[in-house]
């Protein structure tokens, strides 16, 4: 459980500093008043769509920590209805998302 920040900091572009560096001196805009599903549905869209400059403008507009929780959630509920569509197990839906094989864990 402790190495998901790690993965996180290297799949997300603008978490990509080591831990306990310092915050970058220029100051970023506020990110009070954007919806961090808002922000995570932008991100993952743009991601899907190879768009990386909306990708990096969506996860400007929360916390990383918030958009990783965000995005997490949006993971979880594509994949519930993806299951519910198919007619099968979660675990089954999300090994088949990514090629591995449907072998009982």
């Amino acid at each position: 459980m402790t190495r998901i920040p790690e993965r996180l900091r290297r799949l997300l572009p603008f978490a990509r500093r080591p831990p306990g560096a310092a915050a970058p001196t220029t100051a970023r805009p506020a990110r009070q008043g954007h919806n961090l599903f808002e922000a995570a549905a932008v991100y993952v869209a743009a991601c899907a769509e190879d768009d990386p400059a909306r990708a990096e403008e969506a996860a400007h507009r929360v916390s990383p920590d918030a958009l990783s929780f965000g995005v997490n959630e949006l993971a979880c509920r594509a994949l519930v209805t993806l299951a519910r569509q198919r007619n099968e197990s979660p675990l089954a839906v999300a090994r088949s998302l990514l090629g591995l094989r449907n072998d009982p864990v």
